[in-house]
């Protein structure tokens, strides 16, 4: 896929069998999965998220553009997690410039962002539960734009519906996430290096098992 394609549209066979998938999500598997592919690539993981730290830090020092640039490269940046739990659950080979392969897919997972992000932010001001509603309906967005090179917005409706059939599970599985890298903030910020990839492998871990296999262009 092209990094500027703003991905195809999956015709509704596809998003129906996707979405009528019934499936149990096991919160104490995908944590211990995302454990388990963190140590087996510790060195590249922390490497990469010493470079989102770096790039977080730079984008800082130059106000409101510092703003656009990291929103510009946070999603195709993160999504590297994503594409390196994938590759190595499917099996396939793993390599560091693999955590960058989200820039493939540059355009819908930049738009998914932002769309998603102006969605929390507005259901914030809401009275603060659509947002958090929005937040947890949206979880898998960038995973389905790099498992079925769907356009942004039905990559969104796809993650809503399937969110929406377990809304309240994954809520809570986000929240332990989030405590996750509460944890490793509180150890001086360091042990951030450890909770982030962890709790993004996770995530990509319950996607996987939500979703089923796919041999997706990542």
């Amino acid at each position: 896929m092209a990094a500027f394609d703003f991905g195809r549209k999956l015709d509704q066979g596809t998003v129906d069998a996707l979405v009528g998938r019934e499936y149990h999500l096991d919160m104490k598997s995908a944590i211990t999965g995302g454990w388990t592919l963190f140590k087996a690539h510790s060195g590249e993981f922390i490497g990469f998220t010493i470079i989102l730290f770096l790039v977080s830090a730079i984008s800082s020092l130059f106000s409101n553009a510092g703003s656009l640039i990291v929103s510009a490269v946070f999603s195709p940046l993160s999504a590297g997690f994503l594409i390196a739990t994938f590759r190595i659950l499917a099996g396939k080979e793993f390599h560091f410039n693999d955590l960058f392969s989200g820039f493939n897919h540059f355009l819908p997972l930049l738009l998914a962002g932002l769309a998603t992000g102006c969605l929390v932010a507005a259901g914030f001001v809401l009275l603060i539960v659509p947002g958090i509603y929005f937040m947890v309906s949206y979880l898998f967005a960038s995973a389905i734009v790099l498992d079925y090179g769907v356009e942004f917005w039905q990559a969104m409706e796809i993650s809503r519906r399937l969110v929406g059939k377990h809304w309240f599970r994954l809520f809570g599985f986000m929240v332990l996430l989030v405590l996750i890298n509460l944890l490793g903030l509180l150890a001086l910020g360091i042990g951030m290096l450890v909770s982030i990839p962890v709790t993004s492998c996770a995530l990509a871990v319950a996607y996987r098992g939500i979703v089923g296999e796919h041999d997706g262009a990542w």
